[in-house]
């Protein structure tokens, strides 16, 4: 901590920062963590000593996390007056499976407050199981500052190719690479003039780009200098609860154009660019023609990192407080 000899309260948080591209969790987690720390807060990821506040999230879903809500509600019998968040990132009908939204629910019975990382993600969950009337809030997510910013990036000059980019993680068609591949096909039999398309990460094995410019998996700084040399990104990856990888292409100065089933992406994003409604080449062609009002709408306000943090770091003090209010009386 700068400057300080001990720390203002503890926090517990059950994801640890992993180094490289882990999610769009790690992010928010290392990204917290080091927050949180430069503004003398302490964190740790364990329940094992005393702490003023717990947040926790992939609970009961990742291998990954170091405590499960058992365990909170276990440590809340020994200290019952420790605040617990809640973070919600995640849904049955993104993975098509049947049981995350049952794991979250039942964790959520451990948790004072909800953090929502999307109004849609809060709506779709308060239409199955999530209270409304408790205390919840929605924080959308934010990418570093300190790697994914717009200085370096620059408009098209005359008579240079539109560059639209994508990266995903996952080579799930989900992400969009139905659409993707429309866009390679446009540009390959003309109706799409104009555009270059490049393609970051993974995708399905059966996809045979016919144009596109590829770009092995990329994180930090390697995946922001790509995407600072485009000038539209593009996702149409369905159902987002609040995904990071759109985020992190506005952050690089880049106006979106993004599918209008993304889910979450789009209470994130929208105001950012255009909607594909069903014609993909259209929406490009209109991004490219409000081009110049569309940048300066990201340059102006974009999502952040920061912006995110200090939302937590608030929520966190606010709780703290209360607790050690009622601790006095």
């Amino acid at each position: 901590m700068l400057g300080f000899t001990k720390p203002i309260a503890t926090v517990a948080t059950n994801l640890v920062p992993r180094r490289g591209s882990w999610g769009g969790a790690n992010q928010w987690a290392s990204q917290l963590a080091r927050y949180l720390h430069f503004c003398g807060y302490q964190v740790r990821h364990d329940l094992r000593h005393p702490v003023d506040c717990i947040v926790m999230t992939h609970t009961g879903l990742s291998a990954g996390t170091s405590f499960q809500h058992g365990d909170v509600a276990e440590y809340r019998k020994r200290h019952p007056g420790v605040p617990c968040i809640q973070r919600i990132n995640d849904n049955d009908v993104r993975k098509g499976s049947d049981r995350v939204d049952a794991y979250l629910s039942e964790a959520n019975t451990v948790a004072d407050h909800t953090v929502f990382v999307s109004a849609w993600l809060r709506d779709y969950h308060a239409a199955r199981w999530f209270d409304t009337s408790r205390s919840h809030s929605v924080i959308e997510p934010g990418a570093d500052p300190a790697v994914f910013h717009p200085l370096g990036n620059r408009p098209p000059r005359p008579g240079e190719a539109f560059r639209i980019v994508t990266h995903h993680w996952s080579p799930h068609w989900l992400k969009g690479f139905d659409v993707y591949r429309d866009i390679d096909d446009a540009i390959a039999d003309g109706r799409l003039k104009g555009f270059e398309l490049w393609i970051i990460g993974r995708w399905p094995d059966e996809l045979h780009w016919k144009t596109a410019r590829t770009f092995p998996p990329a994180s930090g700084h390697t995946l922001a200098g790509l995407l600072r040399q485009c000038h539209l990104y593009v996702t149409a990856s369905r159902d987002e609860p609040g995904a990071m990888h759109p985020v992190e292409g506005i952050q690089c100065g880049l106006p979106i154009v993004l599918h209008k089933e993304t889910g979450g992406s789009l209470s994130q994003c929208g105001a950012f660019g255009v909607t594909i409604e069903s014609d993909v080449v259209k929406a490009l062609e209109s991004a490219r023609d409000q081009y110049e009002v569309l940048r300066a709408r990201v340059l102006a306000g974009p999502p952040s990192g920061d912006v995110m943090c200090v939302s937590y770091r608030r929520l966190i003090q606010s709780l703290v407080a209360a607790a050690r209010g009622r601790d006095l009386k």
